[in-house]
């Protein structure tokens, strides 16, 4: 029993001390990205530790030392009572950076498990070390012995055999050259491939931390709604890759987006002041999951069509309402569609079914030609949702090729004709509309799906009017895109049309 017991604490307190280890030599380790994604309700606690340069020094120092202060205690059996209860401490705070119940059920990196995971798990066999009476052999164990001789002799007792006390000494011992053993080959692994990436001791986040944020994102109003400038695009976690000839990308974005990967997304942005999202209608579940595990208030705009086959043909935006979605819009793909086909009545009907429920309505469209058409026939929405980019990128087919409503369209094989390349094929029209109506103007495909730097393309629709842009983003980019969101709107040059938002 001895034995196993030892085995057992020898195996947890490894564990610490390689991950305690696994820090030190890793380069530039921080716990910046760790403490500045967690989720749960002592989010704030952690998030206020990272936001410190001070507090984090002071932690990245205090989580290093402790894991190999209580790896070397369990491992070699000395102040096991003592190891163990810091260790359970050190757990625990672990424990509740990403407790596993709610939102952080999808963000173990070990596995979706309902409160009883790896950390609970090791937790609870160190509270057992730290009340079982026996803690097996070790340096503790060891001095107990040499203590027990000792007073044998005083009381002239008659001494175990030296056979039995050599090997006691050697049991209690053994821990040590296998110590050894152990560390020289994690060093020698280290040297030859580098930090184990699946220990989360070394994981590393590769997106900028939440304290290089360079500000707050300024907000604008579309009517009772309050929006962040920058508002996250919902093409991305969906799907829609809008990737030209790459016919891979698709189903590449899809496999990265997984719904563990949306919600850690999406709470990385509300983190970084994006407080609204744009979402397709088959996006609602996902949502509306998000918001009930978080309770998260981000702002979501549901974008709605047209149910032609049902007895409600205006059934999206129910369900829309009916899942708490905040604002409703008629997509791009139908208002196109619509206008093309001189179904505007069908239009009008679907902005009053979503004003009499009380919501903010919008109205989307690739083409300029659409609200254009509307706002002849006195079809005022609430915002409008435009394309605005510019056109000087290499994809981008000559204008004079360009045609309305063919973005959605059949897509060519020809480089001269439209193939999912440029989504605002008349820039100059779509500036001057912008530039002379009085309602909110969002623009989104600011970045032609790519083939514009955020740089440049942020720059280019806030300077040509629009008062919130869309853009769809990775995890990786959210921090990037909100610090040259707040450059460019610091240094607006040429913005002639005032704040409608």
């Amino acid at each position: 029993m001895k034995i196993i017991i030892t085995l057992f604490r020898m195996a947890i307190g490894w564990h610490f001390l390689y991950e305690g280890f696994s820090k030190l030599i890793a380069e530039n380790w921080s716990s910046a990205g760790y403490l500045s994604n967690t989720h749960g309700f002592l989010s704030g606690f952690y998030h206020w530790l990272a936001f410190s340069p001070v507090r984090l020094e002071a932690v990245d120092f205090l989580n290093i030392a402790g894991l190999i202060a209580i790896g070397l205690a369990l491992f070699l059996g000395v102040f096991i009572r003592w190891a163990s209860l810091c260790g359970v401490l050190l757990l625990a705070l672990y424990y509740f950076a990403y407790p596993p119940f709610g939102l952080s059920l999808t963000a173990d990196t070990e596995g979706s498990l309902y409160i009883v995971n790896r950390i609970w798990i090791e937790a609870t066999a160190l509270i057992f070390l730290m009340f079982y009476r026996d803690r097996g052999y070790g340096m503790e164990a060891l001095a107990r012995l040499l203590r027990e001789a000792k007073a044998k002799r005083s009381a002239q007792q008659v001494p175990e055999s030296g056979d039995s006390v050599r090997r006691e000494l050697l049991k209690n011992l053994a821990a040590l050259p296998l110590l050894g053993v152990m560390g020289w080959g994690a060093y020698r692994n280290h040297r030859l491939y580098g930090a184990d990436a699946t220990s989360g001791a070394t994981i590393q986040i590769n997106q900028l931390a939440l304290n290089e944020l360079k500000g707050e994102l300024p907000k604008g109003k579309i009517l009772n709604q309050e929006l962040s400038r920058l508002i996250m695009g919902g093409n991305l976690l969906g799907g829609w890759a809008h990737a030209r000839d790459l016919l891979y990308a698709g189903a590449l974005f899809k496999a990265y987006n997984t719904e563990k990967k949306i919600f850690e997304t999406l709470m990385l942005c509300e983190q970084a002041g994006v407080n609204a999202i744009n979402i397709g209608f088959p996006t609602i579940p996902v949502m509306v999951k998000y918001k009930k595990l978080t309770g998260s208030r981000i702002k979501v705009i549901c974008q709605v069509g047209i149910q032609e086959k049902k007895d409600d043909p205006y059934e999206d935006v129910t369900v829309a309402i009916d899942s708490g979605m905040d604002i409703i819009q008629l997509s791009g793909n139908w208002c196109d569609w619509l206008v093309r086909d001189s179904r505007l009545d069908v239009i009008d009907r679907l902005m009053e079914r979503v004003r009499s429920q009380g919501y903010v309505a919008g109205l989307g469209a690739h083409t300029i030609d659409s609200f254009l058409v509307c706002e002849e026939n006195g079809i005022i929405p609430d915002y409008y949702m435009k394309t605005m980019h510019h056109d000087n990128y290499w994809s981008a087919h000559p204008r004079e090729n360009r045609k309305a409503f063919e973005v959605d369209g059949k897509r060519s094989s020809d480089h001269n004709m439209f193939h999912d390349n440029c989504f605002c094929p008349f820039p100059d029209r779509t500036v001057e509309f912008v530039n002379r109506v009085k309602i909110p103007v969002m623009g989104f495909k600011v970045l032609a799906a790519g083939a514009i730097t955020p740089e440049d393309g942020f720059n280019w629709a806030f300077e040509n009017g629009a008062d919130f842009i869309c853009v769809g983003m990775f995890d990786f980019q959210v921090v990037k895109d909100v610090n040259i969101c707040n450059d460019v709107l610091q240094n607006l040059k040429n913005r002639k049309r005032e704040w409608f938002a």
